[in-house]
């Protein structure tokens, strides 16, 4: 079940609830080529499958995204929106076959100067309960941006690429793969999927990849690395650059000095474009 109603005691905010279907993380596990999750819960980041916004066909803007409805919509008309960073805080295991509730809401927009010009930032919170305890804490960051004026769609640049290094978790980034991600997420933004929207449009040289996905990459090379997702665990991220398809990504996580854990996320010739901390460990010497 879903609805947009507002939450108890909270002014303006909206509300999903539904159950958080097992079938979902065998979709997604199937898209990153890595088991289904064994321990009854979702790992880190894969929360961003479930307990969507579905907004109706005619609440969309020609970009993909909703104008009205669901959790934010855009702060002016024409706006170009960008997903900046956030960060999630775990508070409990976001047990899968049962019912859990979402319950969101968006801060006033706060004006940026951009490399681009200006732009709007509007955070989003978000809180996950499940059993009657709150299981996850979340802040969304997105940028909104004039849109750009484009003239001759640019051209692909080439990417040399670097050796990869121990530790370097390569992902194909493919048309397939952006396409897929946006329907398990239920994002329309038609940068991600429609290649003569990003160019022509918005101003890419090709498909972006999503945001989210680049945190996933980063929470799946820290998982693997023996970063378990439990109460206390604390991701902050951020989107440095706009990562298009044919340059690739390549995910990484490291142990820091404090306990904690660094991640990135750059493509095949080297350049940047995410960045995530993980905090709140158990001592390393508790890792697997």
């Amino acid at each position: 079940m879903t609805g947009t109603d507002p939450a108890p005691g909270i002014t303006g905010a909206t509300e999903v609830t539904g159950v958080v279907a097992p079938d979902v993380a065998e979709a997604l596990a199937a898209l990153l080529d890595v088991p289904a999750p064994d321990d009854g819960a979702l790992p880190l980041a894969w929360h961003w499958c479930v307990l969507l916004d579905r907004p109706r066909s005619a609440d969309l803007g020609p970009d993909g995204h909703p104008v009205r409805g669901g959790s934010v919509a855009p702060p002016g008309p024409g706006r170009r929106r960008m997903w900046a960073g956030g960060r999630v805080e775990v508070r409990g295991p976001l047990r899968l076959g049962e019912v859990a509730t979402r319950r969101s809401r968006a801060r006033p927009p706060v004006a940026k100067q951009g490399r681009s010009g200006p732009m709007d930032l509007v955070a989003v919170d978000h809180v996950v309960s499940q059993r009657g305890e709150v299981v996850l804490v979340e802040r969304q960051d997105l940028l909104y941006r004039e849109a750009p004026a484009v003239g001759e769609p640019p051209a692909p640049e080439p990417v040399v690429p670097v050796p990869l290094a121990a530790g370097d978790r390569p992902w194909p980034v493919t048309p397939t793969l952006l396409f897929r991600y946006s329907a398990l997420t239920y994002n329309g933004h038609r940068i991600h999927y429609d290649r003569d929207h990003a160019r022509r449009t918005e101003g890419y040289p090709g498909l972006v990849t999503h945001g989210p996905l680049q945190a996933l990459a980063m929470a799946e090379a820290a998982r693997a690395a023996g970063v378990r997702t439990r109460p206390g665990l604390v991701c902050d991220y951020r989107l440095v650059a706009p990562l298009i398809d044919h340059q690739g990504l390549v995910a990484r996580a490291d142990p820091a000095p404090d306990g904690s854990w660094t991640a990135s996320v750059r493509d095949l010739g080297g350049r940047t474009t995410a960045r995530a901390t993980f905090s709140g460990l158990p001592p390393r010497t508790a890792m697997i």
